[in-house]
C-alpha cells in the first residue's frame, strides 16, 4: 500500500522516446501501461504531428514536442528531469532517428535506468559499435531482434561482455544478467503473441524501474512476471485469440504492483 501523505513526485518520472507518424498506437500503449504499473508521471517525447493523437487518447500524459513533424529527430532538454527512460517502440529506423539514438546513448545522464526496446535495438544492430554506450541498459529483443543484434551469440555471455541486461522474449522469456544471474518466466501464454504486447512490456518496465524499487535486474525480472501474469489473467475470461494489448493495460488495474515488488 502507498502511503496516505504523498505525491505524484515520490513515484518516479518515466520518459518514454516512442511512436511516429502512423505509430503512434505503440506510443500510448506503452505509456498506458507505464502510469498503470505505478510511476507517478509519465512524458512522451513525440512528433509534432503525434502529439493530438496522443492527448486525445491518453490526457494523463505529458508531452516533449520534437522538431520533426513526423519522427524522432531530437532528444528532449533536461534529461536529469526522468527518473528512468524508454525508448524504441514504433520508432522507425530513418536516418534522423538514428542520429538522434545515439545522443540519447552519449548524453543518458549516469546511471539513470534505460530500456531499449524495438526499433532501438534495430538501430543497435547496424551500429553495435554503440553498444558500450548502453552498458547497464535493458535491452528487450524478440528472437529476431536478438538475431540481428547477436546473431547466435549466448544471451548469458553477451548480457556479461557488453554489460546491460538481456531480457530475450519467448513462451518463456528469460533474463539475462552481467553478473551470471538467469531467471526464467514462467507466467504467459500464446494469447499474447498478437501486436503491441512488447510495447506493454516495454511500458510496464518504465513504470517500475521509474520507482527504484531494487536494482535493473529484479526490477526487469518483475516486469516480465507482471506482465505475463496479466496475460494469463486475461485468458481466464476470454480466449487466446480474442486477447489484444489494449486488454493488457487495462488487466494492469487487478495487479496489486506494491506488492508484487516488495
Amino acid at each position: 500500500m502507498r502511503k496516505q501523505e504523498t505525491t505524484k513526485h515520490d513515484y518516479g518520472h518515466g520518459l518514454l522516446i516512442a511512436g511516429a507518424y502512423r505509430r503512434m498506437g505503440c506510443a500510448i500503449l506503452a505509456a498506458r501501461a507505464a502510469l498503470r504499473s505505478g510511476c507517478g508521471l509519465v512524458s512522451t517525447h513525440l512528433p509534432q504531428r503525434c502529439v493530438e493523437p496522443m492527448q486525445a487518447a491518453f490526457p494523463e500524459a505529458m508531452v516533449s514536442i520534437d522538431p520533426s513533424p513526423t519522427l524522432f529527430s531530437s532528444i528532449p532538454e533536461n534529461l536529469d528531469h526522468y527518473t528512468a527512460i524508454a525508448v524504441g517502440p514504433g520508432l522507425g529506423t530513418d536516418e534522423p532517428t538514428v542520429e538522434a539514438l545515439h545522443v540519447l546513448l552519449e548524453e543518458r545522464p549516469h546511471g539513470r535506468p534505460l530500456i531499449l526496446d524495438a526499433d532501438a535495438i534495430n538501430i543497435l544492430a547496424k551500429h553495435r559499435d554503440w553498444l558500450p554506450l548502453a552498458a547497464d541498459a535493458i535491452l528487450t529483443p524478440h528472437a529476431r531482434e536478438y538475431e540481428r543484434l547477436f546473431a547466435d551469440a549466448d544471451p548469458a555471455e553477451m548480457a556479461r561482455q557488453h554489460n546491460i541486461i538481456i531480457v530475450k522474449k519467448s513462451h518463456h522469456t528469460h533474463v539475462y544478467a552481467p553478473d551470471g544471474r538467469i531467471y526464467e518466466n514462467l507466467t504467459g501464454n500464446a494469447g499474447m503473441a498478437t501486436a503491441g504486447s512488447g510495447d506493454v512490456l516495454t511500458g510496464i518496465l518504465l513504470g517500475i524501474t521509474a520507482q527504484k524499487h531494487s536494482d535493473l535486474f529484479n526490477s526487469a525480472c518483475i516486469g516480465v512476471q507482471i506482465h505475463g501474469q496479466i496475460g494469463d489473467n486475461l485468458v481466464k475470461k476470454q480466449s487466446e485469440s480474442s486477447l489484444i494489448a489494449s486488454d493488457m493495460v487495462e488487466e494492469l488495474k487487478s495487479i496489486s504492483i506494491e506488492n508484487t515488488i516488495s
